[in-house]
């Protein structure tokens, strides 16, 4: 592990649980350093809060063990887990004059000091800046809350909304933080089925007092299409995940790209002709199904393909009920679409019924 520099910028993630997160917290730490090449005569200092420090061994970061205690007592007082965020970065602007808290599953498209370039004092760095509070009154937070908010001073229906993906900002202004926990702490038994709430107090506790800075064009936060974007990212570390720093791992960084993989147009027509002559209840089914078997060039796009199949079953079920071992694969036999599928029909048949998912 590298020694921290008091004057260096804090990149600082907070990973825990599953495998998958720390998964994405490494290549989102790959990507920052793959750019940060862009701009050889700056650095910074990469810190992971987290419960498993081993897959973090072979990255140049600053590893501190989060013990399930300490998280817990950051979700205090109502266990809930996006506090520990804010609480975080609290400790961080004790110790450090700017620190950016980034979520895991994110990965550079420009170098990380992009991001430091848009802190200063007075400035909430997030990921993007949304809508209008008031732009979708039917939503939880704004029927549970606007009142409220509205009555006390704190918000009104043109309070921009943000994705917290990215959190950054100065010491200087570390009591906004201070400021969205308590409303956290203050409004979570009203809220506590808004999944966003945690984003909401950041973007009531900025308003009117800090200006908003955005960073979409540095960072692709994949909170959307998730299993695409981890098909991805698995596929780079089976490949890399030895050497995560070598030259090809870097180059590599550059073609898991923030593009979901479809095929060229003339193949997307010949898939729709094609599912013409299936069931109509089965025709979205059989073109998302051809999305994943396409032979993209990228590797790491072809790696998608079971997210696109399991993407697509998933849609079947939501738009149609679910359909029994059998009725799948009667579905993936019909002439039609086992021509279509190809080579790749028993692999398909093979994925989409394991474990009796169907």
């Amino acid at each position: 592990m590298h020694p921290q520099h008091p004057s260096k910028p804090q990149l600082v993630y907070l990973a825990f649980g599953p495998a998958t997160y720390h998964q994405e917290a490494c290549f989102s730490i790959v990507s920052a350093l793959a750019h940060l090449r862009q701009t050889p005569d700056e650095a910074i200092d990469i810190q992971v809060y987290t419960d498993s420090p081993e897959p973090y061994a072979k990255l140049p970061v600053v590893v501190h063990a989060l013990d399930e205690a300490t998280r817990k007592a950051w979700n205090q007082p109502h266990g809930y887990h996006f506090r520990s965020k804010h609480v975080l970065m609290r400790q961080l602007l004790e110790q450090h004059p700017l620190a950016v808290l980034i979520d895991t599953d994110t990965f550079f498209r420009q170098s990380p000091m992009q991001l430091f370039r848009r802190i200063k004092t007075g400035t909430l760095l997030c990921n993007a800046i949304g809508a209008r509070y008031g732009a979708n009154p039917d939503c939880q937070l704004y029927k549970t809350l606007h009142q409220a908010l509205q009555a006390r001073g704190l918000a009104d229906t043109q309070m921009p909304l943000v994705n917290s993906g990215v959190i950054g900002l100065t010491a200087a202004d570390a009591a906004t933080l201070d400021h969205s926990i308590a409303l956290m702490d203050e409004y979570y038994p009203q809220a506590r089925q808004a999944y966003t709430l945690e984003e909401f107090c950041l973007a009531v506790a900025a308003y009117r007092t800090l200006e908003l800075a955005e960073c979409t064009d540095v960072i692709h936060h994949y909170w959307s299409r998730k299993a695409q974007f981890r098909a991805k990212i698995q596929a780079w570390l089976h490949k890399h995940g030895d050497d995560p720093l070598s030259e090809a791992a870097l180059a590599d960084v550059y073609l898991v790209n923030d593009q979901l993989p479809r095929p060229p147009a003339l193949h997307r027509l010949g898939y729709k002709a094609m599912s013409l002559t299936l069931p109509s209840h089965q025709r979205q089914f059989a073109r998302e199904l051809l999305y994943g078997c396409y032979a993209y060039a990228n590797e790491f796009d072809r790696a998608c393909a079971p997210a696109w199949w399991d993407k697509a079953l998933e849609n079947l079920h939501e738009r149609h009920g679910r359909m029994e071992a059998e009725q799948l694969r009667q579905c993936l036999r019909q002439p039609g679409l086992r021509l279509s599928l190809g080579r790749r029909h028993k692999e398909v048949e093979r994925h989409l019924l394991k474990d009796s998912r169907a």
